[in-house]
């Protein structure tokens, strides 16, 4: 092939290796002009957030560009600490102006790399915005900033009688849970994010400020207009900064009981899993642990539970409720040969069992010393459960995999807790592989490739799988409207304009 201009000819052997340094030197390029740019925004940035509102430390760099993902560091060109959201607005106004790529950072317990900064830029993060700004008791409703983790809620709340149920595990910043869509353990009878957010403060990437529900709206349901409040539920920073979220909150139940149930198969765990739910016990959590699991957590937290498939459950209500409850609930386990329930009545005892159940990570973490963790989750009907859960079991032992399971199974999602070795190239293709394999079978059964943990940088093509072209097509048009120079959190669920 000849390249007329140049007067030589090119092997076709050779061509995927010159666009390769083309790109590189397109790259290389932009890098030179954001980091020129950068350099020239500085004195501004001070100017709006201060002197120790802004760094370029390599280890403050380091810091905002992971999460608890495998994903590989890809640090921020600069981080800025703003104290508020007008702050936030005037530092998103110069990105704008200077097309530097905006990257939201909460507490950093995502898990599918999404605060990365893969194009560079500027990570917003918004550890200093920490004020609890309305609470309505009578209403049920408080407004928080960003920096407001669900812990210090609840122990704000504790004298007042209310709490804020959805519990992912981590402490993480409440407006972050938003911008994930995050649950966690208490879902199956109060919902996750997306049921419990009614209202987001939400700066654009040029700075403009809006309300989804309108400044200061607060009501129980609505039917005026759009619900943007849910489009930005999990949209992972890719349309905007949530500033602020209004939320849900709930009566503190007058009493509480745990139980630990086990089980002599997968099937019977999930078979009784799904007949509660059939035969309307309101439970709050209902959590299944595998054998590995368990065994995993009898280790790390000094328990003595049987190394068999197990449920751990809790019921809130009335005491007398609570007999009703636990009375339908034992029938049903005791029927699908499940041992007696091993009680946690009183709050010490309780919070050792779901402390133990939160920390499976660092168990399944435990099992392989110097080995990296790595959460993978799907969702899928409530029926087609066991039917995964027992291929997903399959899958791990025929490919020489550690994969503990844990799941929230009362509304149908789980969780492979992979523990790999990063210095093992052919343990994490093997892994990669796994994770694809478990995606697709999910969605085989009409379920999703994640249930709370979001898209972030992993799952993309899986989402294009997912919901299909032309929904891909929907999405990037309004991404494309909100964010017409793809400035923020870019390469993040949409493949369009990644890397």
């Amino acid at each position: 092939m000849k390249n007329m201009s140049l007067g030589w000819s090119v092997c076709p052997r050779l061509l995927p290796l010159r666009r390769c340094l083309l790109q590189c030197r397109h790259v290389s390029s932009e890098s030179a002009a954001r980091t020129a740019a950068v350099d020239q925004v500085l004195s501004v940035f001070r100017s709006i957030c201060g002197e120790d509102g802004v760094s370029l430390g390599e280890a403050v760099r380091e810091q905002h560009g992971k999460d608890e993902s495998v994903h590989k560091c890809r640090p921020p060109d600069a981080v800025v600490f703003p104290r508020c959201v007008e702050e936030v607005s005037a530092l998103a106004k110069v990105c704008h102006k200077h097309k530097l790529p905006i990257i939201p950072f909460g507490t950093g317990t995502g898990l599918e790399g999404g605060v990365g900064a893969v194009k560079g830029g500027v990570c917003f993060s918004l550890r200093n915005m920490d004020q609890i700004l309305d609470l309505h008791p009578e209403d049920f409703d408080v407004t928080v900033e960003p920096g407001v983790t669900r812990k210090a809620l609840n122990a704000y709340l504790r004298d007042t009688g209310l709490w804020f149920p959805v519990d992912p595990g981590a402490d993480a910043s409440l407006c972050g849970m938003a911008a994930t869509s995050a649950s966690g353990t208490n879902a199956v009878r109060y919902g996750t994010m997306r049921e419990n957010v009614m209202n987001l403060e939400v700066v654009l990437s040029d700075g403009a400020i809006i309300h989804t529900a309108g400044r200061g709206r607060r009501p129980r349901k609505t039917s005026a207009g759009y619900n943007l409040t849910n489009l930005f539920v999990g949209s992972e920073g890719t349309l905007g900064i949530i500033t602020k979220t209004t939320l849900r909150l709930y009566g503190i139940p007058e009493a509480m009981v745990s139980a630990v149930c086990s089980f002599p198969s997968v099937q019977a765990a999930v078979d009784s899993t799904v007949q509660i739910l059939q035969a309307g016990v309101p439970i709050a959590r209902i959590e299944f642990l595998d054998d590995v699991m368990i065994d995993a957590c009898n280790r790390f937290s000094s328990l003595s539970y049987p190394v068999t498939p197990t449920l751990f459950l809790e019921f809130h209500g009335s005491e007398r409720s609570l007999e009703e409850q636990v009375a339908t609930a034992e029938e049903i386990t005791q029927s699908n040969e499940g041992s007696d329930f091993q009680w946690a009545r009183d709050t010490e005892t309780r919070n050792r069992l779901w402390k133990a159940r939160h920390d499976a990570w660092y168990a399944a973490q435990a099992l392989r010393p110097g080995c990296k963790a790595y959460s993978t989750d799907v969702c899928v009907p409530l029926s087609q459960l066991p039917q995964i859960i027992v291929e997903t079991k399959e899958d791990l032992t025929e490919n020489r995999l550690t994969g503990p399971i844990a799941g929230h199974v009362g509304d149908g999602n789980f969780h492979c807790l992979m523990v790999v070795d990063p210095s093992d190239p052919d343990e994490l293709h093997r892994v990669h592989l796994f994770t694809e394999r478990l995606a697709r079978r999910a969605l085989a059964m009409d379920g999703t490739c994640t249930g709370e943990h979001g898209v972030g940088l992993g799952k993309r093509a899986l989402l294009c799988e997912e919901v299909g072209p032309l929904t891909i097509q929907v999405m990037q048009g309004l991404k494309d409207t909100l964010d017409p120079n793809n400035l923020m959190n870019p390469g993040k669920i949409l493949l369009q304009g990644g890397l």
